[in-house]
């Protein structure tokens, strides 16, 4: 089961690293960036039916699903 509750230690360093992880990178680069980390946490994460659960989220344009009240936003 995907978990979409708050789960981030420090939120907002995560994201600066995220954002710093594009810099200077050209859109190929940025893509390729992007699939490589998703592979990374993919493989780390393991659980099939979680990884098939944020993928359908992701799909449907939900970070978190709609019973949460958070439509389209990744819980903070």
């Amino acid at each position: 089961m995907l978990n979409t509750q708050p789960n981030l230690a420090r939120p907002d360093d995560f994201y600066e690293a995220l954002i710093d992880m594009h810099r200077d990178l050209d859109e190929a680069q940025s893509q390729s960036v992007n699939a490589q980390l998703i592979l990374l946490l993919a493989n780390h994460v393991g659980e099939h039916e979680a990884l098939m659960d944020a993928i359908r989220f992701a799909r449907a344009g939900l970070a978190v699903p709609p019973a949460n009240g958070s439509v389209g936003k990744l819980a903070a």
